[in-house]
């Protein structure tokens, strides 16, 4: 099993997320949480796409750390 980085970003009532190891793999929602809902689904049909057009599946590169100031 892989955990692939994703980015949300947005305020308010509009956010949306995108995974940097995937290429075109992108959602928008109301929430956080539903961005963040979304996107698991979102990464599990791009790889399954990716697999069934006989594309390679990138393997996870980027992490992210927050860094206290």
């Amino acid at each position: 099993m892989n955990e692939y980085l994703v980015v949300i970003e947005g305020s308010g009532d509009s956010f949306s997320a995108f995974a940097p190891d995937l290429p075109g793999c992108v959602v928008a929602g109301d929430s956080p949480e539903e961005v963040e809902q979304l996107m698991a689904e979102a990464v599990a049909l791009h790889i399954e796409s990716l697999r069934s057009h006989g594309e390679s599946v990138p393997e996870p590169q980027r992490a992210a750390r927050y860094v206290a100031i």
